[in-house]
């Protein structure tokens, strides 16, 4: 399924099933309530697997139509981030309409929960952008269906750091295919946006002796990890032509587009980001013709995912982190499947998580 921008007049004559990122969802849910201000939607994706399980992105979108189209994108993603790493989860998001600065609190944050609780299971919401652990840990006075909250209150915490480790560990594998070694070692590595998984993940490779590059809007930001990590940074957005061996994406998505992708010039790309490819099919074709190789982004950003259902599970940090660590093999073998079917890693990737889908849901109604 190709997934873009689409149309505003378009969109208004179909503002759901004429969406091109509506891939047979199952539910939306759009929220509103006038007291509070809040303005959500609650995209479920597939429960073939189990319950829909995605964070909550609060975020000042230019239109509720892009708001739409984002949160579509996202909960058909962990669909298959949750097939592709072999979690009983099915797929979904939800999306807060607004500054997260100036617009959060205590009270939105109930009144989305009830939303949340409404659903009775089949949606359970978690952290994302805009979002905090306090934040989730507020929804929950109002509803079981959350995940991610603070340790002393008995959760897995912030996913963040599980993230990062496991976007290092797919990182590694898109090396050692496209290097022949894993070492990251003097690699040139451009990662842009350094929030909390940006942060964990630029630790990560400069202690292995990395050459990094980071990239953000907030230059504050930038000043501090530059000294605190001894790293080089690169202002603004004419980044793409930089020469790199492994570009990381790790801030909002479709960075990879008709735009950026005939200045793209790296070896690898291996980011954190959600929805990295504007058009997953036709970028994800000119990638391979380019011979850059792309470690898909729900594959490799799943430490988050796998973290969290640890919390639901009742497995020790030590457990989750292992699990994470298995995204290494996973991405050398999405690799290696699409070289042998001669499709991109993103469609072969997408291929391996559809399979076990309908296998499941072959065996569960047989």
């Amino acid at each position: 399924m190709t997934s873009k921008i689409i149309d505003t007049d378009f969109l208004k004559k179909d503002p759901v099933f004429g969406q091109l990122s509506f891939d047979s969802h199952e539910q939306i849910v759009f929220c509103n309530d006038k007291d509070t201000g809040l303005k959500a939607i609650i995209s479920i994706h597939n429960t073939v697997l189990g319950p829909a399980l995605g964070g909550t992105r609060m975020w000042s979108y230019q239109s509720e139509w892009h708001a739409l189209n984002d949160v579509l994108r996202l909960s058909r993603g962990m669909t298959y981030k949750s097939a592709i790493t072999g979690l009983n989860l099915g797929g979904g998001k939800a999306v807060i309409i607004g500054d997260a600065k100036t617009q959060k609190n205590d009270k939105l944050m109930r009144r989305f929960g009830e939303f949340v609780n409404s659903l009775s299971g089949k949606y359970i919401t978690a952290e994302d952008v805009g979002m905090e652990t306090r934040d989730m840990d507020v929804i929950r006075e109002v509803t079981p269906f959350v995940t991610g909250i603070s340790e002393h209150k008995g959760g897995s915490g912030n996913p963040s750091p599980v993230t990062a480790y496991g976007v290092y560990m797919g990182m590694k594998a898109a090396a050692k295919y496209k290097f022949g070694s894993e070492n990251l070692a003097g690699k040139k590595i451009l990662v842009q946006g350094v929030g909390h998984v940006g942060e964990t993940l630029v630790k990560y490779i400069t202690e292995e002796g990395a050459q990094v590059i980071i990239n953000d809007i907030n230059e504050s930001r930038l000043e501090e990890l530059s000294k605190k990590y001894n790293t080089n940074v690169v202002l603004g957005n004419d980044i793409y032509n930089l020469d790199l061996d492994i570009y990381a994406p790790c801030a909002l998505g479709a960075t990879i587009n008709d735009k950026s992708i005939h200045q793209l010039n790296t070896k690898v790309i291996a980011g954190a980001a959600n929805n990295q490819l504007a058009d997953e099919v036709k970028h994800g074709k000119m990638l391979k013709e380019k011979g850059i190789a792309y470690a898909p982004d729900f594959l490799i950003n799943a430490g988050g995912i796998i973290n969290v259902y640890g919390e639901l599970k009742g497995y020790s940090k030590e457990e989750s982190l292992k699990k994470t660590e298995n995204i290494y093999n996973t991405t050398l073998e999405i690799f290696k499947y699409s070289d042998k079917e001669n499709l991109t890693p993103h469609s072969a990737a997408l291929n391996m998580a559809q399979n076990r889908i309908d296998n499941y849901k072959k065996e569960r109604n047989s």
